[in-house]
């Protein structure tokens, strides 16, 4: 290899156009397409697939328990998302070889998973699924025909699993109505927004027997761990133990939400003590991320001893603010490293105030996720002022939630200046004088609720991620 060959760099402007026109997912979506359904015309396939209304077309399962309202459910968001409704016997009435093939199996038993697979393969393949997506309801059933239909490439975007207790089940199981015209479900105590015409024409559903839904129901318990580990990636479990607007609501909020493939340019803001060093710490170890703590850099460009680390080392030395344009200078170079272009970053401390932000947003380093660790003053006063450090051993302690083992380390604990309770009072209130005019700056930017287990907080970080 020629030694001389410098590195590709990639401009910081490229990604921000990839992640504004979603040419990443744009272009994940499409290869993973091709891989997926392999046809014999690629070329003609992807003009098909660009085609298209929209890539984010709904590719959804809805699972559950016998009598846990997934019909209701499935055929509502299929009219909203103008999805084709799949289900079990729409499948079986399918008139080519393979549906003849599948309707004598179920004469005389289950449908095997490998033939259920292929049924729902050549399903999800005509041009109304592949144009409008599709809803598919109660399929599949067990951990093995989930990894049947992943063999044959049909993926889910989301799968809602709907639960209930056994007792609530039951009573809907005994209550169940349906309109012998359209096929829609209802009972009396879920789903009961029905016209006098529609009520008077509503028979009983005579169904599975009482016996068969408690054995139904086993089978699903049994099964429901398997299913879940199977698409716990795309998965939310909704309790469909309430009205059914807001089983619906929870459901259709889940199925609107996009993951998008994107290099994380995070900004964290946050009052003293919210936890934005140890939340990107997290971010940083679990995505690989670089984690860069604009104080921390700047007094590691005054060290190295370069011409800007020069300028800088005064107003360090002296206790003064870093002029805005030598700070953005250094993050500037900074975050245009290749590691940084290439696995992204997290940054906090940067800006702290509306001129800041305004240099940022002008600069080619712009965050694609916002957040606002949100904190009282006095959980932050608490959280600092109570800090101490061992100068024998480096390590650090907390009043009360990691006090100092013994006397002898309590009696050498020493406060950082920075973590009296007046220098925390005025800090937080110099936040709080920015923080609004921040947030108008990033009006997309996500709020997080800091007063919580700091595992809580980054799971809340975590979910919002990749998702529009």
């Amino acid at each position: 290899m020629d030694e001389t060959v410098k590195p590709l760099r990639i401009p910081p402007q490229i990604s921000v156009y990839a992640d504004t026109h979603g040419i990443f997912h744009l272009v994940q979506s499409m290869v993973s397409s091709l891989v997926i359904d392999q046809p014999d015309d690629p070329i003609s396939y992807l003009i098909r697939f660009l085609q298209r209304s929209s890539v984010d077309i709904p590719k959804i399962m809805l699972l559950g328990p016998p009598a846990v309202g997934k019909h209701t459910v499935a055929k509502k968001l299929s009219a909203e998302l103008r999805a084709v409704h799949v289900t079990t016997d729409s499948l079986l009435q399918d008139q080519s070889e393979l549906g003849e093939q599948a309707r004598q199996c179920t004469l005389t038993q289950e449908l095997p998973a490998e033939l259920l697979s292929r049924l729902i393969q050549q399903r999800l393949n005509e041009v109304d699924c592949f144009n409008r997506g599709w809803v598919l309801e109660g399929i599949p059933q067990t951990r093995l025909q989930a990894l049947s239909l992943q063999q044959v490439g049909v993926i889910p975007e989301h799968v809602v699993m709907l639960d209930a207790p056994d007792d609530v089940l039951l009573e809907r199981r005994m209550g169940k109505l349906v309109d012998p015209l359209t096929g829609d479900v209802y009972h009396q105590t879920f789903t009961w927004q029905v016209d006098d015409v529609i009520a008077q024409r509503l028979v009983k559903d005579h169904g599975l027997s009482e016996n068969q839904h408690l054995a139904e129901l086993q089978r699903f318990r049994c099964e429901v761990t398997g299913l879940m580990s199977a698409y716990q990636h795309v998965l939310k479990t909704v309790n469909s133990n309430q009205s059914y607007t807001d089983v619906y609501q929870q459901a259709l909020a889940f199925v609107r939400t996009h993951r998008r493939s994107r290099t994380p340019r995070i900004l964290l803001f946050g009052r003293p003590g919210s936890g934005k060093s140890h939340q990107a710490r997290l971010l940083s170890e679990k995505y690989k991320i670089v984690d860069v703590c604009c104080g921390q850099l700047l007094r590691s460009v005054a060290a190295d001893g370069s011409s800007l680390g020069e300028k800088i080392q005064p107003y360090l030395d002296d206790s003064r603010p870093v002029p805005d344009p030598l700070v953005l200078q250094v993050l500037e170079q900074r975050l245009s490293q290749v590691d940084c272009s290439c696995r992204g970053w997290v940054l906090h401390g940067f800006p702290q105030d509306l001129q800041q932000a305004k240099m940022l947003q002008k600069s080619q380093q712009q965050p694609n996720r916002v957040f606002f660790l949100e904190l009282t003053d006095d959980i932050c006063v608490e959280r600092l002022s109570l800090r101490a450090t061992d100068p024998w051993s480096g390590e650090s302690f907390h009043g009360v939630t990691r006090p100092a083992p013994n006397s002898q380390v309590q009696d050498r604990l020493r406060t950082r200046p920075e973590d009296s309770t007046q220098s925390v009072t005025d800090s937080l209130s110099q936040y709080r004088t920015h923080t609004a005019s921040l947030q108008s700056v990033y009006p997309d930017a996500i709020l997080i609720d800091a007063d919580q287990d700091p595992h809580s907080v980054f799971e809340a970080l975590e979910s919002r991620l990749n998702t529009v």
